[in-house]
């Protein structure tokens, strides 16, 4: 679907940071806000203050942007609430806890420029050293690999993600029912109702992951909780979308299978010998994604398997507790 054609060397762009208790990391946000290649007469700074009890929207305010505050009602209607006052033709979202790069504005709007462009979405790096997170970064990373052979792609993470004014009004912006996930549920609305979407892999941000094992399957059981309301209202991403692997949901498959099959071990000793099989295929299927941290950061290469099963079941689990208790 075409978009409204205008000049992008004097577009005014909207910059939108929802911000909860994120005093100790909005700082870094905004200063890297501060030290864009665009001129800054080019973009404003909003900053949505979503019931913050640690100073965050004062600490805002000392770097001269816009604050907005509210009550605590969630990222999705914290973002909704900054567009509501923002002049840009285009709108862009980063996160309170990412410090984009110095030419993230210039390279994430750049694909403007063709009219056919509605979205684009950028990418992730991190100057963290614990395992975990350098785990994390080789995950988003493989998932980047696959984004940067397609055309268009159907998920947007607001981590680093543009969208046109005009389209994001029209399609309504983002649901606020949801607690996470909402940018992929606005994603996959926008590619049904024709719009394009682009991957711009030079459009970074650095982004403090996860550093431990229970952190990170916190956050994953989280994202399958509410993926289940993404996929009810859009069940044919459930098959596939741009950001998934296929694998992944093999080893969730498998993580569950596996369960199953030891339980009924109790009575069937061979059961619980195919269970076991079952567990072990989840590190065997991510052999490909293995190889691939050998090759970049070798040393996370050794809790690789071990992560892999965490985020099965994490993940699982989630999905899981989310198709009975989130509808």
């Amino acid at each position: 679907m075409a978009s409204d054609v205008f000049d992008l060397s004097k577009a005014f762009f909207s910059v939108i940071v929802p911000v909860y208790n994120g005093a100790e990391t909005l700082p870094a946000c905004l200063r890297a806000l501060q030290q864009q290649t665009l001129p800054a007469d080019r973009y404003e700074v909003i900053v949505v203050d979503d019931g913050s009890t640690d100073g965050s929207a004062d600490l805002a305010r000392r770097f001269g942007v816009q604050v907005i505050s509210q009550e605590n009602a969630g990222p999705a209607a914290a973002r909704n609430r900054g567009v509501q006052a923002a002049r840009g033709e285009i709108l862009l979202f980063t996160d309170a806890d990412c410090a984009p790069a110095p030419d993230w504005i210039e390279r994430l709007t750049a694909p403007f420029a063709d009219p056919t462009v509605a979205g684009t979405k950028g990418a992730y790096l991190t100057h963290q050293r614990e395992l975990v997170a350098r785990f994390v970064q080789m995950e988003y990373e493989s998932r980047y690999d696959r984004m940067r052979s397609l055309a268009s792609i159907d998920f947007v993470d607001t981590y680093s993600a543009a969208y046109r004014r005009a389209v994001f009004l029209a399609a309504g912006g983002f649901d606020p029912s949801f607690q996470i996930d909402e940018d992929q549920e606005f994603s996959f609305r926008l590619t049904e109702a024709g719009h394009r979407l682009v991957f711009v892999p030079e459009a970074r941000v650095y982004h403090i992951h996860a550093r431990t094992v229970g952190e990170y399957a916190r956050r994953k059981f989280w994202i399958g909780y509410w993926k289940v309301r993404a996929m009810r209202a859009h069940p044919s991403r459930l098959v596939s979308d741009s950001h998934t692997p296929q694998v992944l949901k093999a080893q969730m498959g498998l993580a569950a299978l596996g369960a199953v099959l030891l339980v009924g071990g109790l009575w069937r000793p061979a059961w619980a010998v195919g269970g076991l099989a079952a567990w072990a295929g989840i590190p065997v299927t991510g052999t490909p994604f293995l190889l691939k941290v050998v090759r970049r950061d070798a040393p996370v290469a050794w809790i690789v398997p071990a992560m892999l099963f965490v985020r099965a079941w994490a993940l699982g689990t989630g999905f899981l507790v989310g198709y009975f208790l989130n509808r």
